[in-house]
């Protein structure tokens, strides 16, 4: 084993011989030349800036009246019972306070016929 590290470090300081004596072969060919140092650069003057002449506005012409939106009229509703298929087309339309009516009329539709009726509230506005 003794002899094993020996000749690791025969040969690092081997390595060490090479590189040294290639550095000096570099510094025998090219001789150090010392490095300019770099100049700023001047910068231009820029003339001042002259601030260019507002242009004046033509007068605004006066507006004789501003268009008014109307305002929204409040419609009124009515509410109805509707009694509707399962297509969501209505049949038949009963007053609000018919709504037993309108009750009694969907399960008779629904019970004759194989599609299901049912009822809604349904809104609709009243012209006046």
């Amino acid at each position: 084993m003794a002899k094993k590290a020996t000749k690791s470090k025969e040969k690092k300081a081997d390595s060490a011989k090479a590189s040294a004596a290639k550095k000096a072969v570099k510094e025998a060919k090219a001789p150090k030349v010392p490095k300019e140092k770099k100049q700023k650069k001047e910068k231009a003057v820029k003339p001042p800036k002259v601030p260019k002449e507002k242009k004046e506005k033509a007068p605004k012409k006066p507006s004789i009246r501003k268009s008014r939106a109307k305002s929204a009229q409040n419609v009124r509703m009515k509410a109805y019972w509707g009694v509707f298929n399962q297509g969501m087309k209505r049949l038949m339309v009963f007053e609000y306070a018919d709504q037993k009516a309108a009750v009694k009329k969907a399960n008779d539709l629904s019970s004759s016929s194989r599609s299901q009726h049912f009822v809604q509230l349904v809104k609709e506005a009243i012209e006046a």
